[in-house]
């Protein structure tokens, strides 16, 4: 994964957490941004239009804030279905794709297949589509690399390093908001109890999918693609303090950490920067007075761990099939349509109703995560019934 000179960025999904920060990091190191890019036109989107006057602005919807966008950025405003596909396409542009959802999962194949560096966020682009993007890393040229801070440490570690010297990969884990309790005990957890995390301020999808531990279960599908790494060598262990992003162990013994306040600028900014490291004016890490502790996952006790690393094996489409049926079932709950444990059982349903088979395109994995989808709506209705 070395990288090129610092190119200017392309930011997709740039009215979220990722965007935002991104253009934080954009700003303090004086990273021209040529262009930003979101669902909406909404009022957030015309503040960073303003703030960005050199940028193109690229928009899906048209949204409430159409005209007022029009008037404020003119000739540099792009709407259009396919209009953020076409924007990560730029050629010579690092291109951060913080979109939530199944819809990122083509601006990053444009992204690689231009040759472009995709520092990405969007965890459907390997989640859903890995082969995919397999194919467009090979065929195109790109380079891909890590923002969420659980890869970005294992890339670190992974510095210089050989792949076949790889022992295991060791993911961390905060633990979500029911660290310790058995599963017997949250049947009747609380929307507001499973979104109070105790490290990050997420959106509620992602904290829900912390608190099931599905987001672990993503991630470990994530390192398989991003690593070259079998199932057998990931781990996941619980480490309540947030501070030791991730480990890598080597044939040797030795084992690698990366380790630091959880903050999500600088997992960003090495993305961008990489191989250089950009200084900033930060206080130093004071390791003294630190208490780190780390337990076991079992996995009988967390379901959705466990179906990722069964989804993760069987391969093809079963990863996108356990992405979609979990974001129905995550929904229903907030919705208070199913309880907290049933969000496992709705993923597990789905899976054993899919046959596995290899995508060859963006459409066929668009199919099966819209089959899942309506299985998943099924199988909560049948609950109810």
């Amino acid at each position: 994964m070395g990288g090129p000179a610092l190119r200017p960025l392309v930011v997709l999904g740039a009215t979220g957490s990722i965007g935002g920060q991104t253009i934080d990091v954009a700003k303090r190191l004086d990273i021209p941004i040529a262009a930003i890019a979101a669902a909406h036109a909404s009022p957030e989107l015309v503040a960073l239009a303003e703030s960005l006057p050199d940028a193109d602005v690229y928009v899906v919807h048209r949204g409430d804030e159409a005209e007022r966008l029009e008037r404020l950025a003119g000739s540099r405003l792009h709407f259009g279905s396919g209009s953020v596909t076409e924007v990560a396409a730029t050629p010579d542009t690092t291109v951060v794709n913080g979109i939530v959802g199944f819809a990122g999962l083509s601006p990053s194949l444009a992204a690689l297949y231009a040759g472009n560096r995709l520092a990405l966020a969007n965890k459907e682009s390997l989640v859903a589509g890995g082969s995919l993007i397999k194919h467009a890393l090979a065929d195109g040229g790109g380079e891909l690399v890590p923002i969420d801070s659980e890869h970005s440490a294992i890339w670190q570690c992974l510095r210089g390093e050989e792949s076949a010297s790889i022992r295991r990969i060791v993911l961390t884990a905060s633990g979500g908001p029911f660290r310790g309790r058995p599963l017997a005990s949250l049947d009747e957890v609380t929307v507001d109890e499973a979104l109070d995390h105790p490290t990050w301020d997420m959106g509620p999808r992602i904290t829900i999918d912390s608190a099931t531990l599905m987001n672990k279960a993503f991630e470990v599908i994530e390192a398989h693609h991003l690593f070259g790494v079998d199932y057998g060598a990931i781990d996941v262990v619980v480490h309540p303090q947030s501070v030791v992003h991730s480990m890598v162990e080597f044939v040797d013994g030795v084992v690698k950490a990366e380790i630091g306040f959880p903050d999500m600028h600088k997992p960003i900014q090495y993305a961008i920067t990489e191989p250089a490291r950009a200084a900033v004016d930060s206080p130093p890490f004071d390791l003294a007075g630190q208490s780190l502790t780390f337990e076991r996952f079992d996995l009988d006790e967390t379901p959705c761990l466990r179906l990722g690393y069964e989804a993760g094996r069987a391969g093809g489409t079963a990863p996108a099939v356990l992405n979609a049926a979990d974001e129905i079932a995550v929904a229903a709950f907030l919705e208070g349509r199913i309880r907290f444990t049933e969000i496992a059982t709705v993923v597990a349903d789905v899976l054993d109703l899919h046959d596995v088979h290899e995508p060859g395109s963006v459409d066929d994995v668009a199919d099966v995560d819209e089959w899942a989808r309506a299985e998943a709506e099924r199988d909560i209705a049948s609950r109810r019934a």
